[in-house]
């Protein structure tokens, strides 16, 4: 059962890092910018957009540990803000729409939990999806390039400081993984409260 649970949770983060891609790439679309379009990655195929590492390598360390919290990334879609109407809100919203995308989803399965009268394994999947798309919310939320926190705080940054932030993306695979390892706990108050809000049902 473990097993078969620990592959639902990948199916589950594979899914739910693809649909906070694509949601970044139709909010640059939304706001006048082809390049994801025109880069062919509005599409449902993982193969598109997932990570060696982030989609793939870290879940299976996190899963076979049994670290306790799974957690994965997807290649970015590309975009370029030049074309982008407004200049720093279209910049949030790009950023922000990945995370609204796994709030959504967390939402959605957290209600069915709340009133669709679910048990036993269906109601143990559910919490799987809920807790995955909570994560990948607020994990995207830390400011550390090149993660959506990073961008909502780069688009209302001075252009003097924006260097600044994209020389520190060059370090971002090691911040990250620092992050993940060491950070955790800052982050995981945060996730149980909304897994509360959302389910009604603690970890």
């Amino acid at each position: 059962m473990q097993g078969l649970i620990s592959l639902f949770s990948i199916i589950v983060l594979i899914i739910s890092v693809v649909l906070h891609e694509m949601a970044h790439g139709y909010a640059a679309l939304s706001q006048g910018d082809k390049t994801a379009w025109y880069a062919g990655r509005l599409t449902f195929n993982p193969l598109k957009h997932l990570d060696l590492w982030g989609s793939v390598i870290i879940p299976l360390i996190l899963v076979l540990t049994n670290a306790g919290f799974i957690i994965g990334w997807a290649k970015p879609v590309p975009y370029n803000p030049n074309n982008l109407r407004d200049p720093v809100w279209g910049k949030v919203w790009v950023a922000i729409a990945g995370v609204l995308t796994n709030f959504s989803i967390a939402l959605v399965f957290g209600l069915l939990i709340r009133f669709g009268g679910f048990s036993g394994v269906a109601l143990v999947l559910f919490q799987i999806v809920v807790l995955i798309n909570i994560i990948l919310g607020v994990f995207n939320l830390v400011p550390i390039p090149p993660l959506d926190g990073s961008k909502i705080i780069l688009a209302f940054l001075p252009e003097k400081y924006q260097a600044m932030v994209h020389y520190y993306e060059r370090y971002s695979f090691f911040l990250i993984i620092l992050f993940v390892f060491y950070g955790w706990g800052l982050i995981w108050p945060i996730i149980n409260r909304l897994l509360l809000l959302f389910t009604g049902l603690p970890l």
